[in-house]
């Protein structure tokens, strides 16, 4: 029989002391779960355009030079930098590969700390594809300004990384235990 243990945090967050309780049970909980349905959102997306690229007729594969040339809202302030990656191989491979193998080490809490940085950049990338102007026209975006659902996922990796969201029914758990992990401080960093 499990007992439920509430905690309290305590951290400076901005300059302001910060003071709440929370259920560990519950942080386990939710923890798991945004880590592997944000692990599933990048899998799925990369799975897609990996299956598409290998397809037989190499007409139909899947690459990101229609996007990147065509497809960068009016007045992005990056459509420049954009339009140069078009048609880049390596492009298409980090996406496809990177969106797969990101989403994969997350939903099976691996190297998870590593996986959220690089899932979090990815989707800064797509963000600044998302915009529709710069700076002085306040950032606008399809939906709003600023925030759209890739600063959403950006954020959340961040928390995911940070909370070392893989040494909870993850594969981190198991590696961190292992002593080449342990006397290693860079796979230290990398695993959580």
């Amino acid at each position: 029989m499990s007992t439920r243990t509430t905690r309290e945090l305590n951290a400076e967050i901005f300059g302001r002391e910060t003071h709440f309780e929370y259920s560990e049970h519950w942080i386990g909980y939710a923890l798991v779960s945004m880590r592997v349905v944000m692990g599933w959102v990048l899998l799925q997306g990369g799975l897609t355009k990996l299956i598409t690229y290998l397809n037989a007729d190499p007409a139909d594969n899947w690459t990101a030079a229609g996007f990147l040339a065509n497809a960068i809202p009016e007045g992005n302030p990056f459509t420049g930098a954009f339009a140069t990656m078009a048609g880049s191989a390596t492009v298409d491979i980090l996406v496809m590969w990177g969106l797969t193998l990101t989403g994969l080490g997350l939903i099976i809490g691996a190297a998870v700390r590593w996986n959220a940085f690089w899932g979090a950049v990815m989707m800064m990338m797509f963000w600044a594809a998302s915009l529709e102007g710069g700076l002085f026209a306040g950032l606008p975006l399809a939906h709003g300004w600023v925030v759209d659902d890739h600063m959403v996922y950006a954020a959340l990796l961040f928390g995911l990384g940070a909370a070392g969201a893989g040494r909870i029914l993850g594969v981190d758990a198991y590696l961190e235990k292992m002593e080449f992990v342990k006397n290693n401080r860079v796979l230290r960093l990398i695993l959580g």
